[in-house]
């Protein structure tokens, strides 16, 4: 499959995603469509403010893989379609989610060093501007532009 067709899928699902989550409230995160041959999967990322739940994944993977079959979206061999949330360790794609987690922990991984340091994890203080605030220990604040983040992920405390 040529990445420009490929390209054109993941758009397409994306889009028909999109409309079918609208009247739920989802919205889509990521979608990628990976391996080849009859092991070719085609995941979908969901969420929505008050988290997603198994019935939100089941109805998007059920109404949209009625859609992708009937219109024959994903042509060729078989795929797996798997929808689901983006978990307790979600990544931080952009500034509207650094200021929704404010308050929460988070591991972030720099592409030029802050203080001699590029990996940072701490308390999520948000962002103001394109000026992202992380609180490593108490009493300690470090901050640093969000180009420079290289990768970000909320940190789960086990």
């Amino acid at each position: 499959m040529a990445s420009v067709t490929k390209q054109a899928i993941v758009a397409k699902v994306s889009e028909i995603t999109s409309a079918v989550g609208a009247s739920e409230g989802i919205e889509v995160l990521e979608v990628e469509l990976f391996g080849s041959g009859a092991r070719r999967t085609l995941r979908i990322v969901i969420d929505r403010p008050e988290g997603i739940t198994h019935r939100d994944c089941e109805l998007i993977s059920r109404r949209v893989g009625d859609i992708l079959d009937s219109e024959d979206i994903v042509p060729g061999a078989s795929y797996q379609l798997e929808v689901s949330s983006p978990g307790v360790e979600r990544k931080l794609r952009g500034p509207r989610d650094f200021e929704r987690f404010a308050g929460q922990k988070a591991k972030i991984v720099l592409r030029t060093p802050v203080e001699n340091q590029k990996r940072w994890e701490g308390k999520l203080l948000g962002i103001r501007g394109d000026v992202i605030s992380l609180e490593p220990y108490p009493g300690k604040r470090i901050q640093f532009s969000i180009d420079q983040v290289e990768r970000a992920n909320l940190k789960f405390e086990w």
